[in-house]
């Protein structure tokens, strides 16, 4: 297209859910409600790690910093699909669509980095118990928590790069729940072969690399396991994955689909479905994951409220 036929578009408008028009304020106090819990959940969980000393072990330290990044990583999006629920136009500027794509990926990828960072830990507790204390000290802890944020902040900018050059000259509705690469992608004035394939390539080889890692930890810690003699002492080793497990399938489950895929083309209810399992539903979940199902921290909990004189 010539380039003095078009002139640049300056913001974009955010569709959301367009077949759900007439509940948008249900669909508010809904996402409102998750969205605080998610903010108490993990800011209760990394509080609490970090005020009761019996909770200051490697695996706790990587659960507090799992709970901190979340808090983020909804901050990305949800306060801005909540504020669009309550306005007639949905709109973001060019520049903060970028933006909160950039923030919104790279603390994803600190999260995938995170996930691997922890199944590492379950891999030395478990198939290295005696050397566990030296190799996984407090110190090494905060290294892993800080080149996992520093990563994920590294990751996106070569996409963002190349967005950012590309000629946007209408429509500028964004088919989607918020800014993401795939539906700006759709609206470019260009082809995008080379974004969708470098997209493709950096999504690949982060998720499906750090998915390797975890898998291969955890086929290390499955062999160890059931090598324990006794049913006993199989359940205790398994239960301290449980969690981290279950986290790790919803995460993953739902990225993999959505990101490692070779394709300009998508189905919107389908894409729509799956960011919100990821973006809002993973997040609100990670609290009662670790909580409900950790009985360290259920006492933790306990303990802090007692002091503190909730419980009496």
């Amino acid at each position: 297209m010539d380039p003095g036929n078009w002139s640049q578009v300056t913001e974009f408008i955010i569709l959301g859910f367009p077949h759900l028009q007439g509940v948008q304020a249900y669909l508010f106090v809904l996402l409102l409600l998750i969205y605080v819990t998610t903010v108490l959940g993990n800011l209760l969980i990394f509080l609490v790690v970090r005020l009761d000393s019996r909770l200051h072990m490697p695996m706790y330290h990587l659960v507090s910093a799992l709970s901190l990044l979340e808090l983020g990583y909804t901050a990305a999006t949800i306060p801005k699909m909540l504020s669009d629920l309550l306005r007639e136009e949905k709109t973001i500027s060019f520049s903060g669509c970028l933006l909160q794509i950039y923030f919104f990926h790279s603390l994803g990828a600190a999260e995938c980095y995170l996930l691997t960072a922890m199944a590492y830990d379950r891999y030395l507790a478990i198939c290295r118990p005696l050397h566990y204390p030296t190799l996984m000290t407090p110190a090494l802890c905060a290294k892993i928590a800080i080149g996992c944020w520093l990563g994920g902040l590294a990751g996106p900018v070569a996409e963002i790069s190349l967005v950012s050059r590309l000629p946007f000259c209408g429509p500028n509705r964004i088919q989607h729940i918020f800014c993401d690469f795939p539906p700006v992608l759709s609206l470019a004035c260009t082809d995008t072969s080379i974004n969708v394939l470098v997209d493709f390539v950096i999504n690949s080889c982060k998720i499906l690399a750090t998915l390797l890692l975890i898998v291969s930890s955890y086929v290390q810690v499955i062999r160890t396991v059931l090598r324990i003699p006794s049913a006993a002492g199989r359940r205790k080793a398994f239960s301290t994955c449980a969690s981290h497990l279950t986290v790790v399938l919803i995460f993953y489950g739902s990225v993999l689909f959505m990101y490692v895929r070779l394709r300009e083309s998508y189905s919107l209810d389908y894409d729509r479905a799956l960011a919100v399992l990821y973006s809002v539903l993973t997040p609100f979940l990670n609290p009662f994951i670790y909580s409900f199902r950790n009985k360290d921290i259920k006492e933790a909990v306990r303990r802090q409220f007692t002091r503190s004189g909730i419980l009496g």
